[in-house]
């Protein structure tokens, strides 16, 4: 009696320890459940405050002179179906009127070249850099990287003789090559580390086919390579659609050459006042950098991230 009495007691506890952790265990469940909730409506209310104002410039620019002037754009959620205070005429005026239409089609001359010249360029260089040895390689790319921190306004004026003396200042060769000389260093940086990220038995394999330096790039580390090519797309191209300065020194400011940018701020000088074809104006101008994104949003972190984690 005296050993069923001592044995029972401890059976009798496995339940209620099994019990003690279940109920832990679903009380951290649902405290872990409501932190995601929490954090999950914390972001979307961020990005709906962060687009506030990218929405307000779109329904500005769909709006009719006065509606603009005499009232706020929210207004217009009191009667969206109110088609009286919609236009396009906005749009038509900016395209036509002002030489928005002329100075967008130069931005995509200039923001193409000017992205995909310094990616072949960086390509090829940070294939060397990976998978090539030749004497002071490490030494060379430190030096590459290092320009990533010196300012590009320190280098305009000795470009600008330098472009002068050969004869290509102010045309769209100039701005092509100094886009391409100041997104050099980020190129070469980010393709090299995801280059070196990739597995070194495809390349050796290639090097016993017998596959020569030129065939095993093209053949399969380009391919291997469009995450980290289309991040620094991205990154390249809304640097080059975004300028003002390089365009305005190397291009000028005539109204045949001028860009986008520099179209938008001769509008903000000239027609100050009407905001109506100032948002149509600059939503004009963000239209193909949001399209960019988008397409090669789903390579953006891949290419970044890339190299940053090893084994």
């Amino acid at each position: 009696m005296t050993t069923s009495a001592n044995v029972t007691p401890a059976v009798s506890t496995v339940p209620t320890t099994e019990a003690a952790v279940d109920t832990r265990s679903v009380k951290g469940g649902k405290a872990r459940g409501r932190g995601g909730l929490i954090v999950k409506i914390t972001l979307i209310l961020l990005c709906l405050f962060w687009t506030i104002p990218t929405i307000g410039l779109l329904i500005s620019s769909f709006r009719d002179e006065e509606a603009v002037s005499d009232t706020g754009w929210w207004t217009v959620f009191a009667s969206p179906l109110d088609f009286s205070q919609w236009t396009v005429q906005n749009y038509s005026d900016v395209l036509f009127d002002t030489g928005m239409g002329n100075a967008f089609l130069n931005s995509l001359v200039v923001a193409v070249p000017a992205t995909i010249l310094p990616i072949m360029v960086a390509a090829f260089a940070a294939y060397a850099f990976t998978f090539m040895r030749f004497a002071g390689r490490n030494l060379l790319f430190v030096l590459v990287v290092g320009l990533l921190v010196v300012p590009l306004q320190i280098a305009l004026i000795p470009l600008l003789r330098v472009f002068e003396s050969v004869g290509i200042q102010g045309s769209f060769l100039s701005v092509w090559l100094a886009h391409t000389g100041f997104g050099m260093p980020l190129a070469i940086y980010i393709l090299r580390n995801f280059m070196a990220s990739l597995p070194k038995e495809i390349i050796e394999s290639a090097k016993v086919d017998g596959a020569s330096h030129f065939r095993t790039f093209w053949a399969l580390i380009m391919p291997m390579s469009v995450p980290a090519l289309a991040a620094f797309a991205i990154f390249q191209f809304l640097w080059v659609w975004n300028d003002l300065l390089v365009a305005l020194i190397f291009l000028g400011s005539s109204p045949e050459r001028e860009v986008a940018t520099i179209n938008l701020t001769r509008l903000l000088g000239e027609f100050g006042q009407d905001w109506h074809l100032l948002t149509a104006g600059a939503f004009l101008t963000m239209v193909v950098p949001l399209i960019v994104f988008f397409s090669l949003q789903r390579f953006f972190v891949r290419g970044l991230t890339a190299g940053s984690v090893k084994g």
